[in-house]
């Protein structure tokens, strides 16, 4: 076993140096595959794209509320709570092996997950729809209840995140080896798209000062509740499931043998250890938990850029070197933040005296953030195009789905912090009244008849402690990150144990 291993070993370093010979020479490989084009894959590539779309709905629809819960006066500490509903694409390692290894022949390795979750998706929507202006508590006196509405929409992105272990472990197989980097880029694409729809689009469309100022139209074109927004989608989730089970059939089982080796349930946990003891797999996870920076709560539609720049870098995330891309963001993307908290110190200087403010503002977020946007693509497209290099296709959902899990939890930990203690790093002073010791609500100014007065936002605070841990993170996270790059494929590969 020793012996063959060293052999594999010694193959695949090989390899690895004919691939770097490669890269220097001009990224001839990706310059093949570029030739050959898409050819059968494209109708995969396609139906990639619908999935991720999907998947991308109701993690728009569930970042849509924290807009409806701040119109509803609810506090940071709330919507802390609230953002606990996104952990289940955090925590999902603990059932993707059971998702890669518990199946139904007749079914399919990947759809025997995949159609029951979408459906249960739409059926969650179509039961949502009647009921969701009771729970935000629109309507009525009564505040919404935050800790209801987190379990409704955990529940929700529970369903999500198993279908994205199912669609990340097809999208290994489903695609010919010469185009399986085209994985990373319909996640990316996809569920951009699909967020855009499930955010952005309801939104705009949910706003009546929008509707009415820029559609003509005298009130707003879709609501949550009732034949609108969720019912709606709750039937295109249900229709093209049918579709999918139908109409796409997954590898027979003598090719699902070759590529994806069934190694039992206890097996495949056996192996989620083994990745996890890794000495290669311990260094990517700490830099994956501590790369994340939410310095900025802004958000702009630009989904086109988004879209598009996924398609242009993809030609330097091929080859041996997916994550220089990651390495040229970083830097750039810590500095932007300083910038975005600039910005918004000087947003109150923009404001006219009847509380609008001039287009060039606006053009100047627009600016900013379309920046921002391009480094951010060049980290996650770059980070992708490399899980997909290194995962091993014999158990695909859950290499993928470890390596996603903690980029997730990397991305959320940070974001929960800075919302549950921004209050706290704030200074407010209160003027009219002597009996308010503190400002933290809009009440509690209201009920003791005086006027509060931010001395120190705890934005500013935030921004400038994580700005500093940035760039303190850089002098270890880099050179770990090119060493890592740097690995051959056999330091990631776990079937041949």
């Amino acid at each position: 076993m020793t012996s063959r291993r060293k052999a594999t070993e010694s193959r695949s370093n090989a390899e690895y140096e004919k691939l770097l010979e490669q890269n220097e020479e001009g990224q001839n490989i990706h310059h093949e595959t570029e030739s050959r084009g898409l050819g059968s894959d494209r109708g995969n590539v396609m139906l990639l794209l619908l999935l991720y779309v999907l998947q991308g709905i109701p993690l728009g629809l569930a970042g849509s509320i924290p807009m409806i819960l701040q119109n509803r006066h609810v506090s940071y500490k709330d919507q802390a709570t609230f953002s606990l509903a996104f952990w289940p694409f955090s925590i999902k390692l603990l059932w993707a092996p059971l998702v890669d290894s518990v199946y139904f022949e007749k079914i399919g390795r990947r759809k025997s997950w995949l159609v029951p979750a979408q459906y249960l998706i739409g059926l969650f929507m179509l039961l949502l729809s009647p009921n969701v202006n009771e729970l935000l508590g629109e309507g009525s006196d009564h505040p919404p209840n935050v800790a209801f509405i987190t379990c409704v929409f955990f529940a929700l992105n529970f369903l999500a995140a198993t279908q994205d272990i199912a669609v990340d472990g097809w999208a290994l197989t489903i695609l010919s080896r010469e185009n399986v980097g085209w994985a990373s880029t319909c996640n990316s694409v996809g569920q951009t798209a699909g967020y855009f729809l499930g955010y952005v689009v309801f939104l705009a469309l949910e706003s009546k000062d929008f509707c009415v100022n820029y559609l003509g139209q005298n009130d707003s074109l879709v609501t949550l509740p009732g034949k609108c927004f969720l019912y709606f989608w709750g039937i295109v989730f249900c229709t093209t499931t049918t579709a999918v089970w139908l109409f796409k059939h997954e590898k027979d089982d003598s090719e699902v043998e070759i590529d994806e080796p069934d190694f039992g349930l206890i097996g495949t946990y056996q192996i989620l250890g083994r990745v996890l003891k890794m000495k290669t797999m311990r260094d990517l996870i700490l830099v994956l938990l501590t790369c994340k920076d939410r310095l900025a709560l802004l958000s702009i539609p630009m989904t086109p850029v988004q879209v598009l720049l996924p398609f242009y870098i993809s030609r330097y995330t091929a080859g041996p070197k997916p994550l220089n891309p990651f390495m040229f963001g970083y830097p750039l993307r810590l500095l932007l933040g300083l910038v975005f908290a600039g910005l918004v110190w000087l947003t109150p200087m923009f404001k006219a005296a009847d509380g609008s403010y001039p287009l060039y503002y606006y053009g100047i977020i627009i600016v900013i953030y379309l920046i921002h946007q391009v480094f951010v693509n060049c980290m996650f497209v770059g980070v992708m195009a490399f899980f997909a290099r290194i995962s091993d296709s014999s158990v695909g959902g859950t290499y993928m789905t470890l390596l996603n899990t903690f980029t997730n939890l990397g991305g959320n930990w940070p974001a929960w912090i800075a919302l549950r203690f921004v209050s706290e790093l704030t200074w407010k002073s209160c003027t009219g009244v002597m009996d308010i010791l503190s400002c933290d609500s809009a009440q509690e100014e209201k009920a003791g008849g005086g006027t509060c007065h931010t001395t120190v936002d705890g934005y500013y605070i935030e921004s400038v402690v994580l700005m500093t841990f940035g760039f303190l993170w850089m002098q270890w996270g880099l050179p770990t990150i090119k060493r890592l790059q740097s690995l051959p494929p056999s330091a990631w590969a776990v079937s041949k144990w």
